[in-house]
Parts: structure tokens; sequence; C-alpha cells
């Protein structure tokens, strides 16, 4: 999103260097927007000197709020920074060179009669036999995107390619065709966001941890040598290559010369290869913008993208220390740091719906508004209503789905028949009101830190959640209490909205 005066879009030299202009990235694509801030995080490290203070915390604390206070990125950083790594920065780099989170020997190492092709590298777009929902594009003769889409493209392959079968590589005479998930994959990513971009890249970065080896902490672009893909990959050991370093993919895009500009660059891609990046090992999956939980088996799983659920219900995830839910749900430990920048940060949620292996479902974006200022180190008062609050909208969200199941049972006589007649359009109904209900007590909780009552009044929150979901479970099921089936059948189901339903006898 350009201020006026700047053009719609812009590169990562302009963008760093005019961050405090721009309102945010205007990326479509919600795990291309979390991919490239990642990348931005990255480089606001470097050009800001962050990795130049050593491992002291209260030191790179101290400098973080240096650049905070002088209201920009420093130029003298970013040009410095431009001018050591352009060669580094070109989307096509033939003869050898290093394309830009590419690898130049897939052109040797896979069959160009068997590239990927730009269907399949464009995440939105049917590729192979799969059906054209929204356009119609044959792989034989496609529309050729943009470089900047296909480079967007990219980096959601990097973030949250599958696993399985993949375009054949030959490596040391060993050709393998399988792929290991991207390390974002199914994942729902959290970013403290601010007015600028300015604020909201600075308000993403963390301090080096205690065992971090920030003499050997590159980025995949900053590294002499491409990695070995027939030896495990190497563990990040700091902050840039925790951001930018842990993709489980290779890629190379092709592209397009009759396409050339004015200045001999081509502006479109004709062909992707798309392949593995190691064949044997994947790096431990860590990253500090996801909320981490824990199964009944005691297994570590990030919270993963849901298309059908809001991000007020994560928020108490988000604000709270210690996770208070069984699922032990932590927040993302960008939080952490995030607040002592400012107490006005929004929360932007990004990820994408998949399965863990190849199936792609739906993109998921979400936001805020300013809540940061109310975790739980700086309102302890506030952050426990918030999670009563979730907890109440949730269970009538619960009692509303049961109950119609069983209502739905009763009336068409079959227990287990598949009562999404009535479940889906009353959650339609009931969620979103929900969720302006969350929204309209947590803005009336008092903020005074020295009163004891936040204003938090259970048995009235919990009437007024029961009332949206009698108001959703009364509207879908309207049409047939008309008959004397229908009516027993929804009455007798509908105490169940407010009452548990009672536990069996063994």
């Amino acid at each position: 999103m350009p201020s006026p005066g700047l053009p719609e879009q812009v590169g990562f030299v302009e963008a760093l260097r005019r961050a405090h202009e721009i309102a945010g990235l205007a990326v479509v694509d919600p795990p291309a927007h979390a991919a490239l801030l990642r990348v931005l995080y990255a480089l606001t490290i470097r050009v800001t000197g962050l990795d130049q203070v050593g491992g002291s915390v209260d030191a790179w604390t101290d400098r973080r709020e240096e650049v905070w206070d002088a209201g920009r990125l420093p130029t003298d950083g970013v040009q410095e920074y431009a001018t050591r790594f352009a060669h580094r920065f070109f989307a096509f780099d033939p003869g050898g060179g290093r394309p830009w989170m590419q690898d130049q020997r897939l052109e040797k190492q896979c069959d160009p009669a068997k590239a990927a092709g730009v269907n399949k590298l464009i995440v939105t777009r049917p590729a192979g036999n799969n059906h054209s929902w929204f356009m119609h594009s044959k792989d034989a003769d496609p529309d050729l995107p943009s470089v900047s889409e296909a480079v967007l493209n990219l980096l959601v392959w990097h973030y949250w390619g599958p696993s399985g079968r993949c375009s054949t590589r030959e490596v040391e005479g060993e050709k393998t065709a399988s792929a290991t998930a991207g390390p974002l994959r199914r994942a729902l990513s959290y970013h403290p966001e601010g007015e600028t971009l300015f604020e909201t890249l600075l308000a993403g970065l963390l301090p080096p941890r205690g065992d971090d080896q920030l003499d050997e902490d590159f980025c995949p672009w900053e590294l002499e040598e491409l990695p070995d893909p027939a030896m495990p990959p190497k563990e990040p050991v700091g902050p840039c290559s925790r951001l930018t370093g842990r993709s489980q993919h290779a890629l190379l895009l092709v592209p397009d010369d009759s396409s050339a500009d004015d200045k001999g660059c081509p502006t479109l891609v004709r062909d992707a290869y798309i392949t593995w990046a190691y064949r044997k090992g994947r790096m431990a999956r860590d990253d500090d913008f996801l909320i981490w939980q824990v199964s009944q088996q005691g297994n570590r799983y990030p919270r993963p993208a849901d298309s059908r659920r809001a991000l007020w219900r994560d928020l108490d995830a988000l604000l709270l220390k210690e996770p208070v839910s069984s699922a032990q749900a932590r927040r993302p430990e960008v939080f952490r740091w995030a607040v002592e920048l400012s107490e006005d940060l929004r929360v932007r949620a990004l990820g994408f719906e998949q399965d863990g292996q190849a199936k792609d479902k739906q993109f998921v974006d979400g936001s805020t508004p300013p809540v940061l200022g109310f975790v739980e180190e700086r309102m302890p008062r506030v952050t426990n209503p918030v999670a009563r609050l979730r907890q109440l909208g949730e269970q009538y969200g619960r009692r509303l789905e049961r109950a119609l199941k069983r209502a739905w049972g009763s009336y068409v006589g079959d227990p287990s028949s598949d009562a999404s007649a009535w479940t889906v359009p009353a959650a339609a109904r009931y969620w979103p009101a929900a969720e302006d209900e969350f929204w309209e007590v947590f803005r009336s909780l008092s903020r005074d830190p020295h009163e004891l009552d936040v204003g938090f009044d259970p048995r009235t929150f919990r009437m007024a959640f029961l009332r949206l979901a009698e108001g959703a479970y009364d509207e879908v099921t309207r049409s047939v209490v008309g008959s004397q089936r229908g009516a027993e059948a929804v009455f007798t189901a509908r105490v169940g909205l407010r009452r548990p339903p009672r536990k069996s006898k063994k």
C-alpha cells in the first residue's frame, strides 16, 4: 500500500529506504505475504546493524530502540547492503550465476522436457489433471506470469511447499523425485503490524538466542556456495537463517526472452523447475511466528490454518504468557519482543489451509485492532477475562452444532445422518455474530491497571452468546417446526443449548 508519490511496485532497496512512508505490503496471497515479511525481517536485521551488536539482549534492544526513535531505516545501511549483494538479487542470472532464492544447477540436474511448468509454480492455478474452477489454463499453452508474480509464488513454495512426488533431480549419478514439506506447511503465521511498514518490520524482529553462532548466520543468497543436495540440511544458527534458510525445495525460473523490455530484461516467466533441495533429512520445525501447541500424544505442533476459524478465537493464546487450554497453546515468541516497542500494534494472521502432503484448500488472512498492549505482562486483569470470553463463545458454538445434529437425526430418523443442511448455515450465522459480540465486550473492558473490576460479568456474556446460538438454531430449523415430527425433534434438542449433554453412565 503505497503513499502518494510511490509507485505501486518497488524493489527491496526502495521498500527498505522508504519503509516509513509505506503503510504495508499489498500482497494478495497471504502465504506470499508472510514469506515476504520473513525476507524483509532478515534484510532489516542486516541494514540496521542488529547483527553486529553481539549476543547481548540489552545491546540488541538498545539498538532497535535507536532505530525506532530515528523513525526510519538507516539509508547508509540500506545502500551498503544493496551494493554488497546486488549481484545476488537478480531473478535471472544465466551462465552459472546465482539467481535470487534459486538453484541454477537444476538446469543440468533436471530434465528440461519434464520441468514443472508455470501452472504448477503459481499456487492459485490448476495444473496437471486438476479441475479448472476459476480460470481456464492449459499446461501446453499457459498464460505466462510476470516476474514479480513468479517470484512471490517461488517464496510460497519455499515456505509452504508440499511433500511427495516432484521433478526428478539427478545428483552424483543418483536420481530422486521426492520432496519434504516446507517449514510452514499447514501453519498459520502471526505477525505484529504497525501503522507503517517500518514499524511492522522492527516489531517483527527477535534478538539472537544464547546458543546462536552469528558469524555463521547467513541468508541463502549470502552463502558463498550453494548447499550440497546430497547431504542433510544444516540447522539454522541465527535469526537470519531461521527466517530465510529453512526451505526443503529447490526452484529455478526460466525467463521468456521474447518478453524483454527496452533494457533487455525479461518481464515474463515461461517455465519453472521445482524439485527437492535435500535428498535426506530435514530441519527441525521451529518458528517464532507460530502458535505452538501439544497433541494428546505429547507432540509439539503449530496451530494449523483453518479458514473457518476467525482470528478472535486465537486472541487469548496471543496475549497470555502461559497456556490455559488443554492444547497448551503458547503464543508466538515474536510478541514477547514486539510489545516492548509499542502497545498500539495489531496482529495479522497469514496462512494456507492445507493437508500435510499436497492438497491446498484455501488462503487464510485475518487482522485485529490494536491489542498487543493487553498482553498478560501489561494487563493481567484483562487477559484472563479475554480467555473466558473466548471460551464462552466457543462453548455455545459447540452446543449449537451438537443440538442441531441431534435435532436433524431425530427429524430424519437416522442419528448418524449428515446434518450439514442445518449446521453449515447455523455456523454462518452464529460465528460472525459471536465475533462482533467478542470485540464489543473487549472494547468495553477497563484498561485502568489500578481497577480490580475490569467490567467482565460472566453471566451477562454467557446469556449474550446463548441468545446468538438460540437465534441461529431457530432460524435454520424454522421450516420444519410446522409438522408434529419436526416440532418435537427441534424443541427436544433445543434444550441442549442451555445445558451440556449428560454423561452416559457406565
